[in-house]
């Protein structure tokens, strides 16, 4: 059987108090992580758990990830970016517009966020996590459609999405130009295979789609470290 797409995971000076601050804007539960870090539950089976995994590297950049937070009325949006900021968010600048709808924050380490108007329809039935917007190609985002087994749900000026058929947020990448790779990313995948299946297979699958393998001085580890087509890197978690 196919991997599924385990937890998205940043890296994190301090990963308890960056749990927190997450667990406080979306209202999951914290619960410790098996590989030394925190984690969010996901809450359901449309959902990926979150992690948050320690690092001494400095963020160097903009992330080619983040989360678009969902609104379903003007006042809900503000208490959104309001609940953000008392937990420790703050605004920024990454290029938006003065009539963008939008709220552009980062969290307390510098971690880039949105919080979305309402009325978006791309947007509508997601859930809080609406999206996980990428800067990537449209051969990655078929590279992640065929590793996760989720279907396109967009694919049009090399603008691309897919969305478990479960339902719950989308993964979305967003065409060129694509911003320059400033180091490590602070956001990755982790993919674990099912409780039966067979790390090997599934990793010699990903190497098939167009997945290469990476060194990224992790040593002698459980999992395995791979990197899509666009160079983005993910892990393999064995089967639990």
């Amino acid at each position: 059987m196919t991997c599924h797409l385990f937890a998205i995971s940043f890296a994190a000076h301090e990963p308890l108090p960056l749990a927190r601050f997450w667990s406080g804007v979306l209202g999951r539960d914290l619960a410790d992580d098996p590989y030394d870090g925190a984690a969010l539950l996901s809450g359901d089976d449309t959902a990926f758990r979150i992690r948050f995994l320690p690092t001494r590297e400095s963020k160097a950049g903009q992330n080619r990830m983040h989360f678009d937070l969902t609104s379903a009325s003007p006042r809900e949006q503000q208490q959104t970016v309001d609940r953000a900021l008392e937990l420790g968010a703050r605004h920024i600048d990454v290029g938006q517009r003065p009539e963008d709808g939008h709220v552009v924050l980062a969290d307390p380490e510098g971690n880039e966020f949105c919080v979305i108007e309402p009325g978006n329809n791309f947007l509508a039935g997601c859930g809080f996590v609406g999206a996980l917007a990428c800067d990537g190609s449209q051969e990655v985002g078929y590279f992640w459609s065929e590793a996760l087994r989720w279907p396109l749900v967009w694919d049009q000026d090399q603008e691309t999405a897919i969305q478990s058929p479960l339902g719950g947020p989308k993964i979305t990448w967003g065409g060129p130009p694509l911003m320059p790779r400033t180091g490590r990313q602070r956001l990755h995948f982790d993919l674990a295979p099912p409780a039966d299946g067979d790390l090997q297979a599934e990793v010699e699958r990903l190497l098939s789609l167009g997945a290469t393998r990476i060194d990224i001085g992790q040593g002698e580890v459980d999992r395995a470290v791979l990197a899509d087509p666009d160079g983005n890197e993910f892990c393999v978690l064995p089967p639990r």
